[in-house]
């Protein structure tokens, strides 16, 4: 189903984005706006400069030409230590695996993000609990992640990406690991959150019912954004 967000401003701009890995050209020119509290789904088959666009855009790659300009600010000239408190202070990230730390609780992994931008532990730890219990987890808090179910570890993977409620939350093949049942669950929770919470998210998919989930689309093949009479 395809929602329409009420018309805002453009929170990302990115310009002529050209990246190159060795002889493989990963962007090549590439152009886009997000607004404000959309949801973009970006979709390409392996290896189309997808997650590449999705890196850049949160700034852990810098282009080799053109430019990201978040929220006024031009990513793509921060330095290193810039981005990164960008990173920690107004991005979120899922990734296809969860990349939980599989000897702490869900609990202490939810809290990491606080923990790190100074917050005290006891704060942290019941602001974990209560995004948890958001999402259906409050009595998976002392679970280790392998002894949880996949779609429970990627709702901890949410739970931590949101608990520090972030701008804006980049999500690369969020349901890439799971099974169909478990990836429809995984997006419709995905998307109520991120609508409720006010946050902009770009997910990154091949999956055309995972897009579905999103307010808009774009392809990326061959490190170009195509339209749908040139792909």
């Amino acid at each position: 189903m395809t929602h329409t967000p009420a018309p805002s401003a453009p929170l990302f701009c990115a310009r002529d984005l050209r990246l190159s890995f060795g002889l493989t050209e990963a962007l090549r020119g590439v152009d886009l706006t997000i607004r404000a509290g959309e949801i973009l789904a970006i979709m390409g088959p392996s290896g189309s400069g997808k997650s590449t666009l999705l890196h850049v855009l949160a700034g852990v790659l810098v282009p080799a030409g053109g430019s990201v300009v978040y929220d006024g600010r031009c990513i793509s000239t921060m330095n290193e230590a810039e981005r990164a408190r960008l990173r920690l202070t107004e991005f979120g990230f899922v990734f296809q695996f969860g990349q939980l730390l599989p000897d702490l609780s869900a609990l202490d992994n939810v809290s990491i993000p606080l923990l790190l931008s100074g917050t005290g532990r006891r704060e942290a730890l019941a602001r974990a609990q209560e995004l948890l219990a958001v999402l259906g987890l409050q009595d998976c808090g002392d679970k280790r992640p392998p002894q949880l179910s996949g779609g429970q570890a990627q709702r901890v993977a949410l739970a931590r990406a949101l608990v520090a409620r972030p701008r804006v939350l980049f999500a690369d093949e969020p349901t890439g690991s799971l099974d169909s049942l478990a990836s429809e669950q995984v997006m419709e929770l995905l998307a109520a959150t991120v609508r409720s919470f006010g946050v902009t998210m770009v997910v990154v998919t091949h999956d055309p019912r995972t897009a579905a989930y999103a307010d808009r689309e774009v392809i990326v093949r061959d490190g170009q954004i195509r339209t749908g009479f040139d792909l």
